[in-house]
């Protein structure tokens, strides 16, 4: 069966240089399940990192107001804390504090293990979607691999978690969050048709010029949670830019390593100072980069390796440090 739909990704975005400070996103999974140190998060490292937040002076955007925000220029950079998968442990550790302090944030949730051991009940979500500082929102049915689904089968999980988020809920969110970060064009443009915002696993802060389905966040664990990181992350700002190809995120064999290509805007200043780092043949190391008439291309090394192809652009505007990187699923042959 052959699906088609025209994307809504590209119609938010406004195309002139705007100077937006951004809304910064942060994503957890687990908390204090150290047995999982790739997802988790140990409950005191988190509080220390909200009290960063606080003592930056950022302001903890409620995801209620998300789409207004989203569409204006911020002059004060904004912290939006997101949950995916909806465990166990964040209803038992992080909840309480969540709730106790007021601190606003969106729980991602996949319909299918809802109830299981280890992951939170329909009551317990409920009791979260009840106060107004949270928002719950939509991560499939079954988490799963979609990518690697068949179109149909992609659509068929979709609908699925609809059906059973308006009989728990009784309303479907209208945030969305792809499974391990990974999309086709196919999946972004569906999803585009069906999700009013989207969100990846790519790091990047969120400006107005972004696309609405393939939003930036910045993911934390044990590893990449460490204090002098998240310190670090706290103060990066946008990277704008004007257009960024491929469209299509998923690479076969016949287009990996892709013809990378990203247009800033001409207002734009220090964008020689662009450094980029790129994961091709599952090595990190700087990448080769050409800047020509506010054009940023790079030359690939090799292709990237399965499962994920990753780049990662900095740039230091007279102190101030801005970011934006690329997830690259990669199809195997």
């Amino acid at each position: 069966m052959f699906f088609s739909f025209s994307s809504k990704s590209d119609e938010n975005n406004i195309k002139f240089y705007s100077e937006d400070n951004g809304i910064l996103s942060i994503m957890y999974h687990r908390f204090n399940e150290h047995k999982y140190p790739s997802t988790n998060i140990n409950m005191e490292v988190f509080k220390k990192h909200l009290e960063i937040v606080k003592n930056s002076k950022y302001n903890f955007l409620n995801p209620n107001e998300f789409d207004s925000k989203f569409k204006t220029s911020k002059s004060e950079k904004e912290v939006l804390i997101t949950i995916d998968d909806a465990f166990e442990s964040f209803y038992n550790e992080a909840w309480p504090y969540l709730r106790d302090n007021k601190i606003p944030f969106i729980l991602f949730v996949s319909t299918e293990p809802v109830g299981n051991k280890g992951y939170m009940t329909w009551d317990q979500i409920r009791e979260i979607d009840a106060v107004d500082f949270s928002l719950i929102g939509h991560h499939s049915h079954s988490h799963e691999y979609l990518i690697e689904e068949t179109e149909e089968n992609f659509i068929l999980d979709i609908e699925t978690a609809n059906k059973i988020f308006k009989q728990e809920l009784n309303y479907i969110p209208s945030l969305f969050s792809y499974p391990f970060g990974e999309y086709s064009k196919f999946m972004r443009d569906y999803i585009s048709q069906n999700f009013e915002y989207a969100f990846g696993q790519h790091s990047g802060v969120i400006d107005l010029n972004k696309n609405k389905f393939e939003l930036p966040r910045f993911p934390i664990n044990e590893k990449y949670g460490e204090l002098k990181r998240f310190k670090s992350i706290i103060n990066y700002y946008p990277l704008e830019y004007k257009s960024l190809s491929p469209s299509e995120k998923q690479l076969t064999i016949n287009d990996n390593p892709p013809n990378f290509k990203v247009e800033f805007f001409k207002e734009q200043k220090n964008l020689s100072n662009i450094t980029c780092y790129s994961n091709e043949g599952d090595q990190w190391d700087k990448s080769k980069t050409n800047l020509s008439n506010q054009i940023l291309t790079i030359e690939f090394r090799e292709p990237f390796k399965p499962r994920r192809g990753r780049i990662n652009c900095s740039l230091n505007d007279n102190g101030k440090w801005r970011w934006f990187g690329v997830q690259f699923p990669i199809k195997k042959n």
